[in-house]
């Protein structure tokens, strides 16, 4: 049987929804057993944490890319030191200790309005947002000779 995680990795979602759904089929086949019931306490958050994960590859199947190609072609698969700065500027705001703290929600929400600069989208979803903000650039006018 094919793990979740190879499918991940090769970007094939839908595979992966597959296997998470009868990874999930045999845990509630199981879950109606007594015996198995009375042996593993932890079947209905194990069933809790399943659900969650078939959610979010769901949610997120149009960004999960696929790592397998990108190594083959020499690019960058590791995202650690993102994830490090990130956590970095975040826990320091997070401490209970800083004079202003952010709430989780707030920390989110930096963190996609960061991303929107990085990835130059903000002025558009700002425009969605407030229709009077500046117009967007026309394009350049051919010179004529």
């Amino acid at each position: 049987m094919t793990r979740i995680k190879w499918h991940l990795w090769h970007g094939n979602t839908e595979r992966a929804l597959e296997k998470i759904r009868d990874l999930d089929d045999a845990l509630a086949t199981h879950q109606d057993d007594p015996l198995v019931v009375r042996k593993y306490s932890k079947c209905k958050p194990l069933a809790r944490l399943i659900a969650d994960f078939h959610t979010y590859v769901e949610q997120n199947s149009g960004f999960i890319v696929d790592y397998s190609e990108r190594q083959r072609y020499g690019e960058r698969v590791s995202m650690g030191f993102v994830e490090s700065a990130v956590n970095q500027v975040l826990s320091k705001r997070m401490v209970k200790r800083q004079q202003m703290q952010w709430t989780k929600k707030g920390a989110h929400l930096l963190v996609q309005a960061r991303t929107k600069v990085l990835n130059e989208e903000w002025e558009a979803c700002f425009r969605q947002q407030y229709p009077g903000f500046r117009s967007a650039p026309a394009e350049p006018l051919a010179m004529a000779a």
